[in-house]
């Protein structure tokens, strides 16, 4: 079998091991190919005969998927599979796999690293210290910035799966309670210190809002002029899920205003980040580059589930099919 990877450095720019998918067969790894679906010829080139193919960012059109006569098998190197036409892959008979567990504790991990940074400033107050402000400072301590106790705060949470469950643990843990909104609901999960509520309940008593929820058509600009004027003043918002949750220009007219005090965003609505992105200028707002998922730990997991969901196509029992 031929194997090709389109998009193969962002997962492993080299730290971490090919070997285990090579045993499956004659592996060709790209580590870029254009994310302009307008470019296919490059696509259709490397992916040539290959009866299997594995993609991060780089998208397979039904127009592509055409002139892959041999394709069998698409995995997508993430959770999200939009960057392929699964319903044109179902037509052709070509089977895509995502994957879907991988990035639980790294994300969630990531949501609070953030929100701590926007408590504490700690990279800006240690950059301050290294500048000499400390060595020159008249008193024995200082800090650049209004500093936060989150303990007794709420934290509202947008999409209670796996990742905003282990959020909102964390949260718990540094003592605030949390308000999560979702369509499935576990009455078990609830608590003293956690409980379900509506969309409009948690925007009114949030003090901090994190965003869990995959992209739909329901979720697309959640968060906009209208539900930020029902939030809290000085609420604080946190999305590392899907950047178009967000209706930026309104985040930033939001911040800009004093509405909400801080946010801190590892995804936006165009990656890579485009320079007239509004956030890029708003006021208190951390921008990291999308790397939620990156840890070595994680991109380990996501190699091993990618390699795993091949050999189950192989041996004919295929799993985390996302075209059934």
């Amino acid at each position: 079998m031929k194997i090709v990877v389109l998009d193969g450095y962002t997962l492993n720019p080299g730290d971490i091991s090919w070997d285990n998918m090579k045993k499956l067969g004659e592996l060709k790894v790209y580590d870029r190919t254009s994310y302009d679906s307008s470019k296919e010829d490059l696509i259709i080139e490397r992916v040539g005969d290959a009866e299997a193919v594995f993609t991060n960012k780089t998208p397979i059109t039904k127009n592509t998927l055409e002139k892959m006569p041999n394709l069998k098998f698409i995995g997508v190197l993430a959770t999200g599979f939009n960057v392929v036409d699964v319903d044109a892959a179902k037509e052709a008979g070509i089977v895509v796999t995502n994957i879907p567990t991988y990035g639980t504790d790294s994300v969630s991990q990531m949501a609070i690293a953030l929100l701590l940074e926007i408590c504490h400033h700690a990279g800006e107050h240690s950059n301050s210290v290294k500048a000499g402000d400390w060595t020159n400072n008249p008193d024995w301590c200082y800090w650049n910035y209004p500093l936060i106790e989150l303990a007794g705060k709420t934290m509202g949470i947008i999409g209670y799966g796996r990742i905003g469950q282990r959020t909102g643990r964390i949260a718990q843990a540094l003592g605030m309670r949390v308000l999560a909104y979702d369509k499935y609901k576990n009455p078990l999960l609830e608590s003293e210190t956690m409980k379900y509520v509506e969309f409009a309940e948690l925007t009114a008593k949030s003090d901090v809002i994190a965003l869990h929820c995959p992209l739909f058509d329901s979720t697309r600009g959640i968060i906009n002029k209208n539900s930020i004027s029902k939030m809290k003043d000085n609420v604080i918002i946190i999305n590392n899920s899907r950047g178009p949750l967000i209706v930026e220009e309104d985040l930033a007219e939001a911040l800009n205003s004093g509405k909400v005090r801080a946010a801190a965003v590892d995804v936006v609505s165009t990656e890579p980040i485009k320079v007239d992105n509004p956030l890029l200028k708003a006021k208190n707002c951390i921008i990291t580059p999308h790397i939620s998922w990156a840890p070595k730990e994680a991109r380990e997991r996501l190699m091993n589930i990618a390699v795993e969901n091949l050999k189950q196509f192989l041996s004919g029992t295929p799993v985390n099919i996302v075209n059934k």
